[in-house]
């Protein structure tokens, strides 16, 4: 039931990091505070699609 996604950085959009996740237990979109590479600080990272 996990499903790989991508997470993509709120400042600068690019997609950063993949991860899983549990579609029947978390419907709506993921989002972690990770660090951005580009940005070089710790920024929101939200699922796409």
């Amino acid at each position: 039931m996990r499903d790989i996604v991508s997470l993509a950085c709120t400042e600068c959009k690019r997609r950063n990091y993949s991860t899983t996740k549990n579609k029947r237990t978390t419907s709506e979109r993921l989002e972690m505070k990770k660090f951005c590479r580009w940005c070089r600080t710790h920024t929101k990272h939200r699922e796409t699609r």
